[in-house]
């Protein structure tokens, strides 16, 4: 069976090249632009079957888009800022020679952060459910943290890993934690959740404690321990700005 790979992008110039360079053996590549300033259309199309430039609609919207556009209906969805490892690349195509046995296929993703590959906290094993057939499923519509939904059967789960490079350094990490928590909330105030202090309060030193100690952030080190305040920060942010919208909609004395 043939595969698409798709990427959407924007302003990824610095990632896009080497993205595309670890899928090459892909029989087609579609780009799915919106939009960048920094040249990354211009990369991506020394390198892709398609580059296709639209404005931005929310991240399920886009990769169903990209899907859609696809010749093929296995499809891999990939960010550009993520790299299909050798093994990786070995292993979908043994899938793909045959009739592959499940309709979607999970793949660990190992993301590498100041310096060093973390194998530990919440972001180690981070599966993602990123080769499918399209005819089975759909992005699930979150305005973030989208994932892929089967209608029918269960995913299977590939040993290789998908190399993720999110962040260049904690600024940028604090950058997209203030961007991420903005979309959560405001999406969380449409739906009409709530919260109150115990929660505000908790749920990050919960998280901390699960990053830390039960997800093993300890055995990286000064990294582990990093990634582990950011990852608890993450939580109070959201829980706060949810908070603060809620406050907003309260009627006044």
């Amino acid at each position: 069976m043939k595969l698409t790979v798709t990427v959407i992008t924007y302003n990824e110039s610095a990632h896009i090249a080497a993205a595309l360079d670890s899928v090459a053996w892909a029989d087609e590549i579609i780009v799915v632009d919106s939009g960048s300033s920094d040249g990354t259309a211009e990369i991506a199309r020394a390198n892709a079957t398609r580059v296709i430039i639209r404005g931005w609609p929310g991240y399920s919207e886009q990769k169903n888009f990209a899907a859609d556009e696809a010749s093929h209906d296995w499809v891999l969805s990939m960010d550009a800022d993520e790299r299909v490892t050798p093994r990786l690349a070995a292993e979908i195509r043994a899938v793909l020679r045959q009739t592959p046995e499940a309709r979607g296929y999970r793949v660990r993703r190992v993301s590498h952060y100041l310096g060093r590959w973390i194998r530990s906290t919440d972001w180690f094993p981070d599966y993602q459910l990123r080769l499918y057939d399209r005819r089975a499923g759909r992005w699930n519509g979150l305005a973030i943290h989208e994932s892929f939904q089967l209608r029918e059967g269960r995913p299977s789960v590939l040993a290789g890993e998908l190399e993720h490079y999110a962040y260049r350094d904690i600024s940028h990490h604090l950058a997209k934690i203030d961007a991420y928590t903005t979309l959560i909330a405001d999406g969380w105030s449409r739906e009409g959740r709530r919260t109150n202090f115990a929660t505000v309060l908790g749920q990050p030193i919960f998280a901390f404690l699960r990053n830390y100690i039960l997800r093993a952030g300890f055995k990286d080190g000064t990294h582990g321990l990093i990634i582990s305040i950011l990852n608890s920060y993450y939580v109070f942010l959201k829980l706060a700005k949810l908070w603060e919208r809620q406050r907003r909609s309260e009627p006044r004395p």
